[in-house]
């Protein structure tokens, strides 16, 4: 009997959130069987009894947990560890197997072999130099990382034997990246890596280039490898060559490099190629080469593209891939693989020639862009209109009590407040009294908290603008722009300088932007149905300018003069409601 010590044991990190990966099944047991492989603080993982199986893997010679029906030659135990308990489980196994097959696999080249995957969850964001430098600068044992990639957002490569493996697996949560997160390491064993599965013998390599000669065509210097795999002379003799594995891209690739370098077209569709990887050394094999055809195959992202950028193309063709789904238009998919040449677009039409390079500025000497432009308005009677009514708005919200705004805002009007997300800013004048409130969507991502913070009625709008800091804007800080003007709506933005005048950050200046849409409201004036509300801390320029000049009174109102019709109106007005001629204009 073998005994195997407390399965389900797995690592647990926050990042990682308990998922397996992507050549394993779900109802696997974890990366590891023993506690050999296992960290201090791991947890259990228990899933029952019904489905505990043994089976000897390919892999190695250890007796791995595994799923149910994998193996007749191995029995189940119906009475298991009851859930989240650790339990030694005894398996038996046949003695009457083979040599061979009690003992690890054995690759087309012979030999014994040990195999690992090695694993760093979101390794995606670290240089593969950096990551893999910090490893063996704290490995105990020297390595050889074998089949570096890089799958969705993991790191993963193999190495050959069990040492190397422990060694590997104590360098785990030791390498502490730039933004202070330990670095994971998760070993698996594992089949041998792809380049040294279904190695091709040496007069399997014969065979295919004698096909690939059949399918060159010189007066074009025209490489046809379509359907590789499925080549009649190659399943004739047994021949498996398939592309979306390194071993035979290599072989393929090596070929083209000593007997036809000088190669200008090649087609490599319908290989359900899936990643380029291993395309990345054709520029150099084929430096001529300008006529691309990967039609056909399964790629699902452009950025698989970046690994081909080497390559000098003039055609490019990408039909019947999943990733041509991701393009809204033709001009983004041109601005996707402009770079790699001339694309040809999803139904094989000849796109227009790549977009230049971006045009750059040969400057020998660092000079002052001109100064930005002031407010825009458009026409002279919305400048009159905008600027009484900010006025108007200003010296009621920077009064002690905001509740006399419920005037500005319609009855179903919205409003909203942002601030930027991340630790640029400094602690003294920092955000935290808005944080709370801030719906600053780049970082906000669940749809109920949305919701919540967004101010609905004018009842709840003014009621919000009442909790925030009481404030004091400079009102010759502001530039307003108007976006938009129908008859019947108005958008505008208002950029502009305020401090804070108590609280905790009294004194703080801050910068502001804030935009308005106000519809028509009597006969000259606005009504808010949307405000969004951007908040950050001044530039130190910004806090320079602020308040140099004083605040204008109600008598030098930025307000034109208004013109004899407009003096005429605004007196019957006075006269109408009893209000003095300052309050009427208003």
């Amino acid at each position: 009997q073998g005994s195997v010590g407390p399965g389900g044991y797995r690592e647990h990190d926050d990042r990682v959130s308990g998922r397996g990966f992507s050549g394993r099944r779900k109802k696997g047991r974890g990366p590891f069987r023993s506690k050999l492989y296992s960290e201090a603080n791991s947890r259990v993982r228990s899933r029952g009894v019904a489905g505990l199986r043994t089976r000897l893997e390919e892999d190695d010679g250890d007796v791995p947990m595994s799923d149910a029906h994998d193996s007749p030659r191995s029995r189940y135990l119906p009475y298991g560890p009851r859930p989240n308990r650790a339990a030694n489980i005894h398996i038996t196994v046949r003695r009457d197997l083979p040599a061979q097959e009690r003992s690890g696999s054995s690759s087309r080249d012979g030999g014994r072999r040990n195999w690992f995957k090695i694993t760093i969850p979101y390794g995606k964001k670290y240089d593969k130099s950096w990551l893999l430098s910090s490893i063996q600068n704290l490995c105990s044992v020297p390595f050889t990382p074998v089949e570096f990639h890089y799958d969705h957002n993991r790191a993963q490569f193999y190495v050959e034997d069990a040492t190397t493996a422990s060694a590997l697996k104590q360098v785990s949560r030791k390498i502490t990246d730039r933004d202070n997160y330990k670095v994971v390491i998760i070993i698996n064993s594992s089949a041998p890596p792809q380049s040294l599965q279904n190695e091709l013998k040496p007069e399997e390599i014969e065979q295919v280039k004698l096909c690939m000669s059949k399918r060159y065509d010189g007066s074009q210097k025209a490489l046809d490898l379509k359907s590789l795999r499925t080549d009649p002379d190659l399943m004739s003799q047994s021949i498996d060559v398939v592309l979306n594995q390194r071993s035979c891209m290599l072989v393929v690739l090596r070929i083209i490099e000593e007997n036809i370098p000088e190669l200008l077209s090649l087609n490599l569709s319908s290989n359900k190629l899936y990643r380029l990887d291993d395309l990345g050394e054709l520029a150099q094999k084929a430096a001529s080469l300008k006529i691309l055809d990967l039609s056909r195959n399964e790629l699902k992202s452009d950025r698989e593209l970046d690994k081909v950028k080497g390559l000098k193309l003039e055609e490019l063709w990408l039909d019947g891939n999943p990733l041509c789904d991701a393009f809204r238009d033709q001009s983004t998919y041109i601005r996707s693989v402009a770079a790699l040449g001339r694309p040809l677009g999803p139904d094989g039409e000849r796109l227009p020639p790549p977009l230049p390079p971006p045009i750059a500025f040969d400057v020998e000497a660092p000079t002052t862009l001109p100064p930005c432009k002031g407010s825009y308005f458009g026409s002279d009677d919305l400048k009159v209109l905008v600027l009484r009514f900010l006025q108007q708005y200003y010296s009621i919200y920077d009064s002690s009590d905001r509740q006399g705004l419920l005037d500005a805002y319609h009855d179903g009007a919205c409003c909203s407040l942002s601030i930027p997300f991340g630790p640029q800013n400094p602690p003294r004048n920092s955000l935290n009294e808005y944080f709370k409130d801030s719906r600053n969507v780049k970082k906000l991502k669940d749809p109920t908290m949305r919701f919540k913070l967004l101010k609905h009625t004018r009842l709840n709008v003014v009621a919000f603008l009442n909790e925030l800091p009481k404030t004091q804007h400079d009102v010759n800080s502001f530039v307003v722009d108007v976006c938009a003007q129908t008859n019947t709506l108005l958008c505008f933005a208002v950029h502009g300088i305020f401090k804070e005048v108590d609280g905790k950050s009294r004194d703080s200046v801050r910068a502001f932007t804030r935009m308005f849409i106000a519809v028509p409201a009597g006969n000259t004036g606005l009504c808010i149905v949307n405000d969004e509300l951007f908040v950050r801390n001044a530039t130190t320029e910004e806090i320079r300018k602020a308040f140099v000049m004083p605040a204008p009174t109600p008598s030098s109102s930025p307000v034109p003069t208004l013109s004899a019709e407009q003096q005429e109106m605004l007196a019957a007005f006075s006269m109408q409601s009893g209000m003095n001629l300052e309050w009427s204009q208003k």
